[in-house]
């Protein structure tokens, strides 16, 4: 299936994006068409080789200026630089996209008190840091400007084997509609999307590693019988950023052909999972997060 761009060619004209976790995925996947729709984009994430690779690939496909910045969004002070050299580069900062995440899946009785606090610091702290530092600073300069963060449709359902993942995505959903409420008097909209399941290459072996991905098939959890395209989040995201939805504020967006209405908790299937199976897969999740 090919899914066409659904924006006008100069729909993010003019504008400068920030995505955390850009360079690789969903998250270059929808900087890419930011790009493509005229915006500046500063693609962020620890790993600078990785992200000046990706800068590359977009600036040669859409022509656009990319500017990746490396960043640890737990580290406030980091964050603060991100703003900082987004600001050095195209003069402002219009949009924020809160991608960057961390998740793994494990029966919650397994993870050690760290393991836990890995990722509620890297999903529900991190997008915390971002979305303050950047709304002060629009809040400062009296600019209308738009938050724009990933969650999961666990992030309202809950999900077993994914604890600390639904922990903080839910923490982002309440922090998306609570600010959406206090800040839209300064007309910085929040909002958020809540993807089903959109498979990387690199993240879901992580994930899902070895047969699993191929045993536990999110295909047939979705009633449209088939996962996401990238496009299609990319074709939701620029529209959410652009000035075609200036009156959307506070809302969330499923994209997941119907799957949390078929069965919620995305992950709960792994119930079938014998203990011994258990011990393989963290086995395996250790070997590749190596």
């Amino acid at each position: 299936m090919s899914v066409q761009g659904a924006l006008r060619d100069d729909a993010l004209k003019g504008k400068t994006i920030v995505v955390t976790g850009g360079g690789s995925g969903l998250g270059k996947a929808m900087s890419t068409y930011f790009s493509e729709l005229g915006a500046n984009v500063v693609i962020s994430s620890r790993k600078m080789p990785v992200l000046k690779e990706a800068a590359r690939e977009i600036s040669e496909k859409t022509g656009g200026k990319v500017l990746p910045v490396s960043c640890d969004i737990r580290n406030i002070e980091e964050v603060e630089a991100l703003w900082d050299s987004a600001e050095k580069a195209f003069g402002g900062v219009d949009a924020l996209l809160n991608n960057a995440a961390g998740n793994f899946i494990s029966p919650t009785e397994r993870l050690s008190a760290n393991a836990f606090s890995t990722i509620i610091d890297i999903v529900l702290k991190g997008t915390t840091n971002c979305t303050l530092t950047f709304g002060k600073k629009w809040i400062e300069k009296k600019q209308a400007a738009s938050v724009l963060n990933i969650i999961t449709t666990y992030a309202f359902t809950g999900s077993g084997y994914v604890v600390p993942s639904a922990v903080a995505k839910g923490g982002v959903l309440a922090l998306t509609r609570s600010l959406a409420v206090e800040w839209g008097k300064y007309g910085i909209r929040n909002n958020a999307i809540a993807p089903g399941p959109f498979p990387t290459k690199g993240a879901w072996e992580r994930l899902l590693p070895g047969d699993l991905a191929e045993d536990f098939s999110f295909e047939k959890r979705v009633p449209l019988k088939r996962v996401g395209d990238h496009q299609e989040l990319a074709n939701l995201a620029a529209f959410l950023l652009s000035d075609f939805a200036q009156y959307i504020n506070g809302e969330v967006v499923t994209i997941d052909g119907g799957e949390w209405l078929q069965g919620a908790g995305q992950f709960n299937g792994l119930e079938a999972i014998s203990p011994d199976m258990w011990d393989h897969i963290e086995q395996s999740i250790r070997k590749n997060n190596k």
